[in-house]
């Protein structure tokens, strides 16, 4: 196994304890939020692969059929580190899908196309297709996989009784699951070809714009470190093994795209990073 694989895979678990920890101090329902984001990650990946038959994974230390355990997990963490984040916003409580959607998408432009040169999976289109290899079906996926997660979370979450705690995660996994399987369809199946990019172009762009008019506030309420290191260590890996292999220059836009990418998380972050940052000194 190459040792991309496996920095990859040690990087995803270090992110998932800095989420844990978290969690055993924060009580019953993050534990569950945590638990079953690892269940959807891999569900959803097991489920799509069979719903449209369009990319396949590479072989990774820890499998679960044909799904590295790995990419479950790290869906989790990007889940779980986005709603932390938004969740000490000022943003309306059901709009803060729409950012958590744009923060997962602010990881996925700059790791995508990079992952797939390191063989970690294959859209088997070539790396001229689309987005350099990425069809851009994936970053609409990307966006309704954080979305309906968090969205079908935040349905019960605001409640303080038995109901909130136990049910909102396996509702969180119910929900997440047919949202993502819906728009897969839908994107896929229903929309014609010759205008699915500009129907994934407008819907995402719309969400940006949605969250740019509002002009949220953010830092309304602390803010966990895990928010800022879990970005922050895949844009980091994605920099560096991108730069070391030569991939992110082949061409140069996608190192743009990463440093654009890492500027963006850091802009987001900037009071958390500080603080994590003054306090490792």
């Amino acid at each position: 196994m190459h040792s991309s694989f496996i920095l990859f895979e040690l990087i995803v678990y270090i992110q998932f304890a800095l989420c844990l920890s978290h969690a055993l101090k924060h009580g019953t329902a993050n534990l569950l939020k945590l638990g079953f984001g690892i269940l959807f990650g891999v569900m959803l990946e097991l489920a799509t692969i069979r719903q449209l038959n369009a990319y396949e994974y590479g072989q990774f230390f820890l499998m679960i059929l044909d799904v590295p355990l790995c990419i479950g997990v790290a869906w989790s963490c990007i889940i779980y580190s986005a709603m932390e984040f938004s969740d000490a916003s000022n943003m309306p409580y059901f709009l803060r899908p729409v950012l958590d959607g744009l923060l997962g998408l602010n990881i996925d432009l700059a790791l995508d196309v990079i992952a797939i040169r390191f063989g970690f999976w294959n859209w088997g289109q070539g790396l001229e297709f689309q987005y350099f290899g990425v069809p851009y079906a994936n970053f609409w996926a990307w966006f309704w996989v954080v979305f309906s997660f968090s969205l079908g979370y935040r349905l019960f979450a605001h409640r303080a009784d038995w109901f909130g705690t136990w049910l909102s995660a396996p509702l969180a996994f119910l929900v997440g699951l047919a949202g993502v399987l819906g728009t897969n369809a839908f994107i896929v199946f229903v929309v014609p070809g010759e205008i699915r990019s500009g129907v994934i172009g407008i819907t995402l762009t719309a969400a940006l714009v949605v969250i740019l008019l509002l002009r949220p506030k953010f830092y309304q309420s602390p803010v966990a470190p895990l928010a800022f290191w879990v970005p922050f260590l895949t844009h980091a890996y994605v920099m560096t093994a991108g730069v070391i292999s030569g991939h992110i220059f082949n061409p140069v836009f996608l190192f743009i795209v990463g440093l654009v990418m890492l500027a963006v998380s850091f802009a987001l972050h900037w009071k958390t990073a500080k603080h994590s940052f003054a306090f490792s000194k």
